[in-house]
């Protein structure tokens, strides 16, 4: 690749102090050949991130910052993209490290397959016990389905792929990301790339490390917000609803029911009501734990104990979500 095209890479970056710097010198270690820019799209923070981003583009011209008001990830993105210089924008979060070797696989991946846009595994690793756990339900089936990007699989054409290395020339026919979408806007743009006859591709030869949530508030946030804007892709795209979608709501609806049945048998005093109803919510626990178990295996006790609380939050929070609706 000594004739390798220019990579720019663009960041959205809201409340990211803790792990900007980290993301941003990760890229700029890149063995990639060419030339690497990489454009940050700064939200209104409330920590010390607009800080953190102002020494970095001090200390390094290939930093670049933007302006994005209205905080929104995708505003972020196509503020970014507009003001990149390189025809392969590589999209990285601030919360997120790539290999060294990330960029030169992803740009001979994308020429090689002619795709639109190619990525790969969403690679959650904690550093905090809760963050561990979080991280093991975020790779298992059980956790997020079975999405290869989630939990790896064959390389080949793929409904949606995590973060992307797009060409522009895709970018600017599908008109950019849907700032109208607050989430899932990855996977909408990818929709609309299919939909004009682009390829969107997985390789697991592309990993990058996801930090999650580091307490269980902020991740049960996280999935609510995943589960209403993808009901919101479901609203646009009916023809994308499938079954994995369907059954956290699904379960939330079982275990409210449940809940319900349950005391009312019990004011009631109809044992067989009540034991119909609560075993719902007993069902899923169960479950849980079985899964968490099983999940957990290899994890420390600390860690292997926090899992099913983080599954429960996945699992009822997107599933709240879906049925709340955006």
């Amino acid at each position: 690749m000594t004739d390798a095209p220019g990579v720019s890479v663009v960041m959205p970056v809201l409340n990211e102090e803790r792990h900007l710097a980290a993301a941003v010198n990760q890229i700029l270690a890149t063995d990639y050949p060419g030339p690497v820019e990489v454009v940050l799209g700064l939200g209104p923070s409330t920590d010390d991130t607009d800080a953190v981003a102002a020494d970095l583009a001090a200390d390094d011209p290939r930093i670049r910052l933007v302006e994005n008001p209205s905080g929104r990830t995708s505003a972020a993105l196509n503020a970014a993209i507009a003001a990149a210089s390189h025809d392969i924008i590589v999209r990285v979060d601030g919360h997120a490290l790539i290999p060294p070797d990330y960029l030169a696989i992803a740009v001979s991946t994308l020429d090689e397959t002619g795709a639109d846009n190619v990525g790969g595994i969403m690679g959650a690793r904690g550093e905090t016990t809760f963050e561990r756990s979080v991280a093991a339900a975020m790779t298992s089936w059980f956790g997020v389905g079975g999405a290869a990007f989630h939990i790896g699989g064959q390389a080949g054409p793929a409904l949606t792929v995590y973060l992307g290395c797009f060409r522009r020339s895709a970018l600017e026919r599908v008109g950019g990301f849907d700032e109208s979408m607050v989430r899932a806007q990855d996977w909408e743009l990818n929709h609309r790339i299919r939909e004009t006859g682009g390829v969107v591709w997985f390789t697991p030869d592309l990993h990058v490390t996801y930090r999650p949530r580091d307490n269980v508030t902020a991740l049960a946030r996280q999935y609510w917000q995943y589960g209403r804007w993808r009901r919101e892709v479901t609203r646009r795209h009916p023809e994308t609803v499938s079954v994995r979608y369907l059954a956290a709501p699904a379960t939330v609806v079982g275990i409210g029911t449940g809940v319900l049945l349950g005391i009312a048998g019990m004011a009631t005093r109809r044992r067989r009501l009540a034991a119909l109803g609560l075993s719902a919510p007993l069902i899923y626990a169960a479950g849980n734990l079985a899964a968490s178990a099983w999940i957990g295996r290899n994890q420390p006790t600390e860690v292997r104990s926090r899992i099913p609380i983080a599954l429960a939050a996945m699992h009822l929070a997107w599933g709240a979500g879906f049925i709340r609706g955006a």
